[in-house]
């Protein structure tokens, strides 16, 4: 039977074990717990069902369909988020060239986000500023839309930022369309000056969080050395229309770090699990204790209301109502949002109908709601939830 995330934070009593140890060595942040709590709490019966019944009135057949918890670790609530989330875009984007550019940094400042998240907030907005800049030489608005990632593909922290731009924009002025083109090595100066000018600015403000490894250091030199350093920013090939993009982020942006496809064994103790090492280009086997990845797997849990993908240019909340209307003259984009239901995922996903009665194969019509604990009633039953025990929901 294939492994999941919830599988391994059950086991054992993982998680229990690990929130009991660290409760009292350093705390776990909030978001984490209430994620977690969610994740091994969805599809929990305790959580309530919808009931479906046959509309054939000579069947007796039923079904439940247990809740679930919209968790961000969890990868089983991400698909219907990422799915609906895809549709929304493809209707909404214009069909025109966008280019996907990477902006990645040192491997030594990764530590001041991890240990200070409000910089990430920050970080979104230097990368898109960099590529607005650019744009505003030709007194340009393009679009874009822009997805934080933490993690690298063995789950450890890496702070970096994918950005889906158009190939063009409307002239500040006149509203008509013109093209535009990203050199990478531009990108990357301006990228590489925006980033530092952060941090130093932070840092003369006497705001910015030092990473316990760095507090020997001088800050102001380790600053500069990375001037020197050649930062990876990638720029991709254009693309005729923005699908591409749109399916790449969207596999990322609403799902948790790993899939459960990765996780390749676990004897109780240690975990396995696959990763693609960029540099060799090859499939690589990580093995790390439960404690371990726990750790790495939680640290990418975003803060509560933190926004992964962000929207600016005249995609932005400001100028969207406005100027988006414009674009979609101009190419013809009179697209209709498609609707994804939970039904029409398992059919596309399973290959069968999940309200066709198994046994006369008429259709399931809604006959009820059994309302079952929230997540924040799951925190008062932690431990018995946890431990796999028995939980009383309030329809019991």
């Amino acid at each position: 039977m294939p492994l999941s995330v919830k599988d391994l934070l059950l086991k054992n009593n993982a998680w229990y074990n690990y929130h009991s140890y660290y409760s009292e060595h350093g705390g776990i942040r909030d978001t984490v717990i209430k994620n977690i709590t969610g994740l091994i709490s969805c599809r929990h019966y305790a959580r309530g069902h919808a009931e479906y019944c046959c509309i054939n009135p000579e069947c007796t057949h039923s079904k439940r369909v247990a809740f679930s918890c919209k968790s961000r670790a969890c990868s089983s609530c991400g698909r219907m988020a990422t799915e609906r989330w895809i549709e929304k875009q493809k209707a909404i984007l214009p069909p025109c060239e966008w280019q996907h550019v990477t902006m990645t940094m040192p491997a030594i400042l990764w530590p001041f986000f991890n240990v200070d998240r409000s910089l990430l907030n920050k970080l979104c907005k230097v990368g898109a500023n960099v590529l607005k800049k650019i744009a505003s030489f030709k007194n340009v608005i393009p679009g874009l839309f822009m997805a934080l990632h933490t993690f690298g593909r063995d789950l450890k922290w890496n702070t970096h930022l994918h950005i889906s731009i158009t190939r063009g924009g409307l002239d500040k002025d006149t509203h008509e369309w013109k093209s535009l083109f990203f050199k990478t090595k531009n990108v990357m100066r301006m990228w590489r000056y925006s980033v530092i000018r952060l941090l130093r600015r932070q840092w003369n403000a006497g705001l910015l969080i030092i990473p316990a490894e760095y507090n020997d250091e001088d800050i102001n030199i380790l600053f500069d050395k990375q001037y020197k350093k050649h930062w990876h920013v990638h720029c991709a090939k254009p693309h005729k229309n923005p699908k591409k993009d749109i399916e790449y982020l969207g596999r990322y942006l609403k799902r948790p770090a790993i899939a459960n496809s990765r996780l390749v064994h676990y004897n109780g103790n240690d975990v396995l699990f696959s990763y693609l090492n960029h540099k060799t280009k090859k499939e690589q086997i990580r093995t790390c204790d439960i404690f371990e990845f726990i750790h790495r797997f939680t640290q990418h849990i975003p803060e509560k209301n933190f926004r992964m993908i962000r929207y600016y240019g005249f995609l932005s909340n400001a100028l969207r109502g406005k100027l988006l209307p414009i674009v979609n003259q101009y190419f013809n984009n009179y697209n209709t949002l498609r609707k994804v239901t939970w039904q029409k995922l398992i059919q596309k996903t399973l290959g069968f109908n999940p309200l066709e009665c198994i046994i006369c194969h008429n259709a399931l019509r809604f006959s009820g709601l059994a309302i079952g604990l929230s997540t924040l009633q799951f925190h008062y039953h932690f431990a018995a939830l946890a431990q796999r025990k028995i939980i009383r929901p309030n329809y019991a």
